[in-house]
């Protein structure tokens, strides 16, 4: 029985995090764009960053798939030369946030005393006040932020835009230690993360 659930939750669709750690190289980002369009499957945000490690960058790549497809396509990503690690996990196994920028008129702040309570209680906070409009800012998940958009449109929302997710994995000790794991390998004991495929792995792949 357990068999036949696994079977159904891996042919499921649901979001994925993918966060993939790597040198800061020219053509890379275009190169793991391609990744995804070849296999027509649709990137629904994009971040990248340095990470926790001096000239390490980090990616946040969110997508919605099977888990199969998605394993498939951390695998590949990770046969890129510059990657140094890929890991995929499910939005209940990260720590994720979004930003919002909000734009309003300022009169209709001002007027309107409850539009300024409901930014209050959705956790906004105004970053720049100018007579013809105010701006505002929040953090949340996606849900949150949207809700946030039917409020203000009634009162003539001028202009909005997201931020792409930042997520920090629960269950993670951080890729400092991977490279101290890394470290520790005596000669000839070294993990090898780009190797060539084999005919297991190439029957995997997409």
């Amino acid at each position: 029985m357990s068999t036949i659930k696994d079977s159904v939750a891996a042919d499921t669709k649901q979001e994925f995090t993918i966060t993939v750690y790597t040198e800061n190289q020219i053509g890379l980002l275009n190169r793991i764009a391609i990744i995804f369009s070849r296999r027509k499957i649709n990137i629904d945000s994009l971040n990248t960053s340095p990470s926790e490690i001096e000239h390490i960058h980090r990616f946040n790549i969110v997508v919605n798939d099977t888990e199969e497809v998605v394993r498939k396509i951390a695998r590949q990503i990770e046969k890129q030369v510059e990657v140094l690690k890929v890991y995929y996990n499910t939005n209940d196994e990260v720590i994720w946030q979004e930003m919002a920028l909000y734009k309003v008129p300022t009169d209709v702040i001002v007027e309107k005393v409850f539009v300024e309570r409901l930014l209050r209680e959705n956790g906004a906070r105004a970053v720049v006040i100018r007579k013809d409009y105010t701006v505002f800012e929040t953090t949340g998940h996606r849900e949150e932020t949207d809700k946030l958009i039917e409020v203000l449109q009634p009162f003539g929302l001028i202009e909005f835009v997201r931020s792409a997710r930042v997520a920090i994995i629960k269950d993670s000790e951080g890729f400092n230690s991977k490279l101290r794991e890394f470290e520790q390998k005596e000669p000839g004991q070294e993990v090898i993360e780009h190797k060539i495929p084999t005919e297991k792995d190439k029957a995997l792949t997409l």
